[in-house]
């Protein structure tokens, strides 16, 4: 980097620590007291774990075609996309239901990052075929195609935005049976196999959104390791960032008992909680493992051994963030993927620019956690320590400092582009950027510190160059 460009954004993160928040709200000391009781509370005082069942082993996506016998499934929907139905793992899963007399239909029309108009083509398919199970196949993007398809065609006089997080949709509760759907995951990312969310793009808005439900959670996620030995190494990167930054986001969330509003009805309690000691655990395990396991699992496609730890990470830090929630990378992330112009990502099989989640999640890192850690120092510098910062001599106000530079290291090291320039944004696409993140409230308002309209344009300015 040069010099001036490095002192731009070492002067912009300076002044992001200096503008903390210091209300009482905000200046809290991080502690995970219980609450009183709901009543008249303004902030809540409880949380609720949900998570799909979870199999894991080599070879258990053989068992598919069982379970859906064991459910007593009679006409079963397979979601996958264009690319992976000519893979093995989509032919493990067939060979699997039809060895065990399960009629079923292949849908391999899913979008890799979604889009509504992707998600109604599902719907429609899953509606007129009236499925009573379904299995999805792929990564994030298939399984967030099939729990939206799931659920309208369980609901199918809804409207399409009924159930789309407000304030983009109404984000009415879902109060409908559901079909049963394995998730069968192909990446190690997005973890959708254990969480009850479907991200996909609005494009009237240009904007990511999605459907937070926990009903909408899959009835089982099959995890098998041999389905990661078929990822190229870009697609193995990405996908740990998400994961990566799925740990780091949920242990730094603003926690569960200071989130507001509290609900009155625990139907109305989001997915998305804050953190909390259960998803801490998840969180911080994952978060290990992507520390020992990533960079192998990126250079050597034949290291079953890093893709396989890799593959749990993502279901480990599902349980986690799908429980705890995510805040500034991931809302940020979304107008960065949704606005891409036209870079194509390498490795990735696609008719369209494609700036992939996990990267346009990373990107941001390094300034948002140096912007977060006035908030809970101890947690960021707990996680640069993972990461692999030498911390015995750091003072806890440089913590966000310290793991930004960690973090730094950690993507040059695995040949991560520098920043958003490198995917094709410039300074004069930060409004636009800003614009995309303020809808995104249901998680940048789990972020520890409140940000305005100027805190993210500099988070953004800072994100530009990376080293």
């Amino acid at each position: 980097m040069a010099a001036a460009a490095r002192a731009r954004v070492a002067h912009l993160l300076r002044q992001l620590q200096r503008a903390a928040c210091q209300c009482p709200t905000h200046s809290h000391t991080y502690s995970q007291a219980p609450g009183l009781s709901p009543s008249g509370k303004t902030t809540d005082y409880a949380f609720e774990m949900a998570v799909s069942n979870i199999r894991y082993g080599a070879g258990v996506t053989n068992e598919v075609g069982m379970d859906l016998q064991n459910m007593g499934a009679k006409n079963v929907c397979l979601m996958t996309d264009k690319n992976l139905s000519q893979l093995p793992p989509v032919q493990v899963a067939m060979d699997s239901l039809v060895k065990n007399g399960i009629p079923f239909t292949v849908y391999d029309n899913v979008r890799v990052e979604p889009t509504d108009a992707s998600f109604m083509e599902a719907i429609e398919f899953a509606q007129k075929g009236a499925f009573d199970a379904y299995v999805a196949v792929g990564g994030g993007s298939t399984m967030d195609t099939c729990k939206a398809a799931n659920l309208y065609a369980s609901s199918p006089h809804s409207d399409f935005l009924d159930y789309v997080n407000a304030p983009i949709g109404k984000g009415k509760p879902v109060s409908v049976p559901l079909k049963p759907l394995i998730a069968v995951p192909t990446t190690s990312g997005t973890g959708s196999e254990t969480t009850g969310v479907a991200i996909f793009d609005y494009e009237h808005l240009k904007v990511k959104t999605g459907i937070a439900s926990r009903a909408i959670k899959p009835t089982l996620g099959l995890i098998d390791p041999l389905h990661t030995l078929h990822m190229p190494a870009r697609v193995v990167a990405n996908s740990g960032f998400d994961v990566l930054c799925h740990a780091l986001e949920s242990y730094t969330a603003l926690p569960y008992h200071l989130r507001s509003p509290c609900p009155s009805n625990p139907i109305t309690r989001p997915a998305y909680q804050g953190s909390n000691p259960i998803s801490d655990i998840w969180a911080i395990h994952a978060l290990r493992i992507v520390a020992k396991y990533l960079k192998r699992a990126v250079r050597n496609p034949d290291d079953l051994e890093a893709r396989s730890h890799m593959h749990l990470a993502s279901a480990f830090a599902g349980i986690g963030f799908g429980n705890a929630g995510v805040h500034l990378c991931h809302g940020m992330s979304y107008p960065i993927s949704g606005l891409v112009k036209t870079y194509k990502a390498k490795d990735y099989n696609m008719d369209h620019p494609l700036v992939p989640h996990g990267l346009s999640v990373v990107l941001t890192s390094p300034a948002v956690f140096t912007f977060t850690a006035q908030m809970f120092p101890e947690r960021h510098l707990e996680t640069a320590e993972i990461l692999g910062a030498d911390t015995r001599t750091t003072r806890i106000q440089d913590a966000g400092l310290v793991l930004a530079d960690t973090l730094r290291k950690f993507l040059f090291d695995l040949d991560v582009d520098d920043g958003l320039a490198a995917v094709g944004y410039s300074k004069a696409d930060i409004p636009a950027l800003v614009k995309g993140t303020l809808p995104q409230e249901r998680v940048t308002k789990l972020a520890p510190r409140p940000q305005s309209e100027e805190d993210l344009a500099a988070l953004f300015e800072a994100s530009m160059k990376l080293y």
